[in-house]
């Protein structure tokens, strides 16, 4: 199968580089794929998991929030504002992440809760515990 090359990309560091034979991507309006060859493009990421397969057959999984994903030649940049790969991610914290933002929205009678933050933490925590599962 035809690759080419993905790099996944925080604001602080390079999560990954490599070369890949398929992509899945959770963008803002639903999941999209890319092969080799595919249309030069721009598009927004969601909260959700960015699959690939690494040239040779292996299946990746990594946990992205939100970010651009842009497609050019035989390219596949991924710009998230969080990512982590599956094998990396702290169930343990997972779960405390999440229960501490439902315990936020619990009490968001608090004028001090900041709902939208913890409504983006919970999805993020969901995400997470979805990929390690």
């Amino acid at each position: 199968m035809a690759t080419f090359e993905l790099e996944i990309v925080t604001p602080g560091k390079t999560l990954y580089s490599g070369t890949v034979e398929h992509v899945g991507a959770p963008g803002i309006d639903g999941g999209f794929g890319v092969l080799s060859r595919h249309q030069q493009m721009v598009a927004a990421l969601g909260i959700g998991s960015l699959r690939f397969r690494e040239e040779g057959g292996e299946e990746r999984l990594a946990a992205i929030s939100g970010g651009f994903a842009e497609v050019l030649g035989d390219r596949m940049t991924v710009l998230a504002e969080t990512a982590e790969l599956a094998e990396d991610i702290d169930g343990d914290r997972a779960v405390t992440a999440r229960d501490r933002a439902k315990e936020r929205l619990i009490s968001r009678r608090d004028p001090d809760i900041d709902t939208a933050r913890a409504v983006a933490a919970l999805e993020r925590a969901f995400n997470r515990l979805r990929i390690v599962d």
